[in-house]
């Protein structure tokens, strides 16, 4: 088969009663789409004889168009190929509508923080659960399903989570999500439809987090993180009705919630009736001990547990679940169905199947030896370029919390690092308002290679004292 035998469509439409001839309405319908960017350089349309009969309408008059086109260069025709919109006539229409975005310069060394090494990702072992996945497969499970996920998938995390994180989960309360954020979104306009008012945040804790919450009319209040976590009794004078924790590493200073602010949030959520949603975004990077077991199995009638596959595996899975307490399975499984009516189910039997063969585990393995080395260099680097700076928190995650000098000027500081095209985050992003004390950096190790750490540590060090020299 040649390339001129296989039929391509395009939206076009003719009719005998409207102004022109059927030509002219061909030529004046392709031009418009070329010169409004709906048909791009390159782009193959239909040949003559595919034209013809997706109109209704004689060969000559196609090819009469085609011509037409071609003669004033929008179209590209040659024998035995298919014809194509003209790279001079896309070119100089794109620049006529809009200029063309300009490119940004790629990063020297990306140290943001909580983006995972995807380079990893298994793909032969994934690829496998996704073959084993569709031969098992009936014809009811391509359809439309339960909105809470899949029965394997929730079994499999069901057993899971209490083993590696002592959830309590009957694969009853497990719903699955398109990622973390669709789920605090969703358990945030449940709250609000069930009469919630405000909802609680740590500060610092990611923005776009409250964002979610406020987009579901939800108030937002921060509570202040110390060496401890959470500060519980500050929560207790907010009128908080629920609050997003991040008691096993806390994004972005990294410190546990201890064991007495534990005790005392459980006891302030069982007193005032709310919920909290324990967040627990890398609990599985812990690497000086075991992680602390999550929130939710001291109390799962008022926490909601949060996890995903983003941080673990790749982002670009969209895999996220929660387990919820029975007050919310009902809401909760409504708001699902109509949100996006189920997460895709081909990855969820895929997903089951990678789960229950321990690929996860396996997986998991092998990068907690890596990331741990990539912060062993990041520590290393940091104390030999930048000896006055000091690391904050636990060994755990896939970014470090560095404080610099009190003096250091932060902003001086960012457009040094932006100059030399150094990408991270600071703690101030996170903050809710007005930081004071010294700058602290949030310094990323899950995409950098190992090599790469330490010359990027020298020329942020660099960065630094340049900024400091000014």
């Amino acid at each position: 088969m040649n390339e001129t035998s296989r039929p391509v469509e395009v939206l076009l439409s003719v009719s005998r009663d409207a102004p022109g001839t059927l030509g002219a309405q061909i030529e004046d319908q392709l031009r418009r789409a070329i010169r409004e960017g709906a048909l791009r350089s390159g782009t193959r349309v239909p040949s003559t004889r595919d034209l013809a009969r997706q109109l209704g309408i004689s060969r000559r008059v196609a090819v009469d168009a085609y011509a037409q086109l071609a003669a004033e260069g929008y179209l590209v025709l040659r024998q035995g190929a298919r014809p194509r919109v003209s790279d001079a006539a896309a070119g100089a229409t794109a620049g006529e509508t809009a200029a063309a975005p300009p490119r940004r310069a790629p990063y020297r060394f990306d140290f943001r923080p909580s983006e995972p090494d995807v380079s990893t990702f298994p793909r032969q072992a994934w690829l496998r659960s996704l073959r084993d996945a569709l031969a098992a497969m009936t014809d009811a499970d391509l359809g439309y399903g339960d909105p809470r996920g899949v029965d394997p998938l929730r079994g499999a995390l069901a057993g899971y989570l209490g083993r590696v994180r002592g959830v309590v989960a009957d694969p009853e309360r497990v719903l699955i999500t398109c990622g973390y954020c669709q789920g605090l979104d969703l358990v945030c306009r449940t709250l609000a439809q069930r009469g919630a008012r405000r909802i609680a945040f740590e500060d610092p804790s990611f923005p776009e987090q409250r964002k979610l919450a406020a987009r579901a009319g939800l108030d937002v209040v921060g509570v202040a993180v110390d060496e401890q976590g959470l500060r519980v009794d500050e929560l207790a004078r907010t009128g908080a009705d629920a609050v997003v924790v991040t008691p096993a590493h806390q994004h972005p200073t990294g410190v546990v919630l201890s064991g007495e602010r534990r005790t005392a949030l459980l006891a302030w959520l069982r007193d005032s009736g709310t919920i909290a949603i324990d967040d627990d975004y890398d609990a599985e990077y812990r690497y000086d001990r075991a992680a602390v077991g999550a929130l939710q199995g001291l109390d799962p009638d008022h926490v909601v547990y949060a996890g995903s596959a983003s941080k673990t595996l790749a982002p670009a899975l969209r895999m996220g679940w929660l387990v919820l307490p029975p007050s919310l399975l009902e809401p909760m499984s409504q708001g699902k169905r109509l949100a996006d009516r189920q997460t895709g189910r081909i990855e969820q039997h895929a997903f089951a199947a990678f789960l229950a063969r321990g690929e996860l585990d396996r997986h998991l393995r092998r990068m907690r030896a890596r990331y741990r080395a990539r912060r062993d260099a990041l520590l290393e680097a940091l104390a030999e370029e930048l000896p006055d700076a000091a690391v904050r928190g636990i060994s755990a995650g896939l970014h470090a919390t560095v404080e610099l000098a009190a003096d250091d000027d932060e902003p001086a500081i960012l457009a040094e690092i932006r100059r030399r095209r150094i990408a991270l985050d600071t703690m101030t992003e996170h903050r809710f308002g007005r930081v004071d004390g010294a700058p602290m950096l949030l310094l990323g190790y899950g995409q950098l290679p190992e090599a790469s750490i330490r010359p990027g540590v020298r020329e942020l060090a660099e960065a630094i004292r340049a900024a400091r020299a000014l």
